[in-house]
């Protein structure tokens, strides 16, 4: 196979300074009210990226769960990797991919854990097969078999048989706080039309910039 020979040109659409909203949370919803009306799949998926203490990086695909003007957010067990590199190094970045629109979003920013309530909120809201599995899964580490997940699957089932599924102390959320939100619309001939919402240090104003392809 000729991998290098794989190619596709992008045709839907152009996008321009003029049309596009004040700050990148109004800009980032109506690109994901359309991917939403499109009927993508797992349109909140996103990639984000984390980096250790000593500089060692980790991608990986995890879900958004909600975003306004403070931020975007998902939900993780607290002692993951990831979780254990935010601690140590709290920039990251997010990258969302709606190949059908030809569309990227990139997010940029610092993370900080969401608050219990807010945490418990979203809990409470998951399918009892979630809930029950934030409470099986000790996320990234080594385990021998998934034998021992479905026994321990079945051991929450029993302690948790009656009534509601309480919020494990080790699972939460994060909220990503952007300083940089590039939105990128493909184009043909590969110059793509890419535009860059910066936060104006100590303000909450936004300097939207063209990049270049």
């Amino acid at each position: 196979m000729d991998i290098g020979a794989l190619r596709r040109e992008y045709t839907q659409a152009g996008l321009s300074k003029a049309n596009l909203a004040a700050t990148p949370f109004l800009q980032f919803e109506q690109w994901f009210t359309q991917a939403t009306q499109a009927k993508l799949a797992e349109v909140n998926a996103m990639q984000l990226a984390t980096t250790s203490a000593q500089n060692k990086p980790s991608l990986r695909t995890v879900l958004l769960k909600a975003f306004d003007e403070r931020g975007f957010v998902f939900y993780t067990n607290y002692h993951s990797q990831k979780a254990q590199q935010m601690a140590e190094n709290p920039q990251v970045a997010a990258l969302f991919f709606w190949k059908e629109l030809e569309r990227q979003v990139e997010i940029t920013g610092r993370v900080e854990k969401v608050s219990t309530l807010e945490s418990l909120k979203y809990f409470t809201s998951r399918p009892r097969g979630s809930q029950l599995g934030a409470w099986v899964s000790a996320q990234s580490s080594i385990i021998s078999s998934r034998r021992l997940l479905e026994a321990k699957l079945e051991e929450m089932k029993q302690k948790f048989s009656s009534g509601e599924i309480p919020l494990p102390d080790f699972w939460g959320g994060f909220r990503i706080i952007p300083e940089s939100v590039e939105f990128w619309q493909g184009r043909p001939n590969r110059l793509h039309d890419r535009f860059e919402y910066r936060r104006q240090a100590g303000l909450e104003t936004w300097q939207i910039e063209r990049l270049s392809p």
